[in-house]
């Protein structure tokens, strides 16, 4: 029974000592060496009790000091797997980290007429006139970015900074542009990202950098809270930014624009609501402004999924992508909203773990008081997005576009046709 014993417990000490540092947490590289000294000390004991008559050990139990050392070493020096799912374990602390990003090409060609201001679709700039044909190869989507999460008492307090090569309309590409920077703890949200208005769930995926027209489609600097109850919703409020940098004029603003939602998600699906009020002043004027949206998704199989969204907005062209936005009579200092409706639908199927693809309309309609800008937007994204190995994704989409105006005072309609092919190839790291 004894020498049972001392076999299983040399043949247990041998197993541990072979267990690779780098998959074990410091509290959990701890208690393996505890547990190897007190293998070791009740092998010895044993040892001494049977005096000389004990068998000898196995060869592998000579060199426990040795591994003990070399377990103390590892530890050290072992990139320990962090909380974050990729990411690692910053030495000296309970910080985990990743770092994620990925070196995305496209290869364009318009058929037709394109958009100068940008690569990527813009349609409510699509021109009438002009030539006809080009090819563009871009990489300034390609995008990096870290995140990071540190457990505390009350929860993980996360940050979050992400920055791209993207400089839209800056007409030196290829420079470096912020996207998102903020921190996460107890329900709050501080800093950049995307606007509590946009519904980024149900946003089809398309190979084209921008997506179809029609949605809420902003970046904005805020503060917003959080609650979420899994037998009622999840309930959001946000003060954010209400500089519309794209705006057709020069307003001051005066107060934080004001954003609540409401998610629910169910087996099948989910669906939100939401809503917004901001403010835009001039030298004499102040008018106000409101928003609101709805949206949702429907999973018809575990491949198959439709996703729509709807929003009304008045006077903010960040907050509509395709909308006119607000302009300032340069004489009174009245401004004029564009109260724009954008409707997005989205059918995703998946073909095989390595094939997926998505077809998505999307479109938009203003309404002024001076009709003035862009009637009516209507675009049509088809696509495939095809994974050959690991990390690697090839995508193909065809685009189709078409801009209408206003009809000015000769009852003439200023018309852009988009039509475009665009290559994607992209490693994910």
């Amino acid at each position: 029974m004894m020498n049972k014993t001392l076999v299983a417990l040399a043949a247990g000490l041998a197993v541990l000592g072979t267990v690779p540092a780098q998959a074990q947490s410091s509290k959990e590289l701890e208690e393996l060496r505890n547990e190897i000294k007190q293998l070791r000390q009740e092998i010895n004991a044993l040892k001494q009790q049977k005096g000389a008559t004990a068998p000898a050990a196995p060869a592998d139990s000579t060199n426990w000091g040795d591994r003990i050392e070399q377990v103390e070493i590892k530890q050290k020096d072992a990139v320990v797997a962090g909380d974050i799912g990729g990411g690692f374990r910053l030495p000296g602390s309970e910080t985990s980290m990743r770092i994620y990003g990925y070196a995305e090409a496209h290869a364009i060609h318009d058929f037709g007429r394109w958009s100068p201001p940008d690569n990527s679709t813009n349609l409510q700039f699509q021109p009438s006139e002009g030539q006809k044909g080009r090819t563009k190869f871009t990489a300034e989507t390609s995008r990096f970015g870290f995140e990071s999460s540190t457990p505390t008492q009350y929860g993980t307090f996360n940050t979050k900074l992400e920055a791209d090569f993207y400089s839209y309309g800056s007409g030196n590409r290829n420079r470096l542009r912020l996207r998102h920077a903020y921190g996460e703890y107890a329900g709050f949200l501080v800093g950049q990202t995307w606007s509590t208005f946009m519904d980024l769930d149900d946003l089809p995926e398309t190979v084209d950098f921008n997506g179809p027209i029609g949605a809420p489609f902003s970046r904005r600097t805020m503060v917003r809270y959080t609650y979420s109850d899994p037998k009622v919703a999840k309930f959001t409020v946000a003060l954010e930014d209400p500089e519309d940098q794209f705006g057709n004029g020069s307003a001051n603003e005066r107060l934080p624009q004001f954003v609540a939602r409401v998610d629910k998600s169910f087996d099948w699906g989910a669906v939100n609501v939401r809503g917004l009020v901001h403010e835009k002043r001039s030298a004499t004027t102040t008018k106000r402004g409101y928003g609101l949206g709805i949206g949702g998704s429907f999973k018809i199989t575990d491949k198959d999924l439709l996703m729509a969204q709807f929003a009304r907005v008045d006077g903010d062209f960040d907050q509509m992508y395709g909308s006119n936005g607000y302009a300032i009579d340069p004489d009174t200092g009245a401004i004029t909203f564009d109260h724009n409706m954008g409707l997005v639908v989205g059918y995703a199927k998946t073909f095989t773990d390595q094939l997926r693809g998505t077809v998505a309309f999307g479109a938009n309609k203003a309404k002024t008081a001076q009709d003035i800008g862009n009637r009516t937007l209507r675009q049509l994204h088809v696509n495939f997005i095809y994974s050959p190995i690991k990390n690697v994704e090839l995508g193909a989409e065809y685009v189709w576009g078409q801009r209408k105006s206003f009809a000015d005072a000769d009852n003439n309609v200023d018309k852009g046709d988009l039509s475009r092919f665009d290559l994607m190839g992209r490693y994910s790291f």
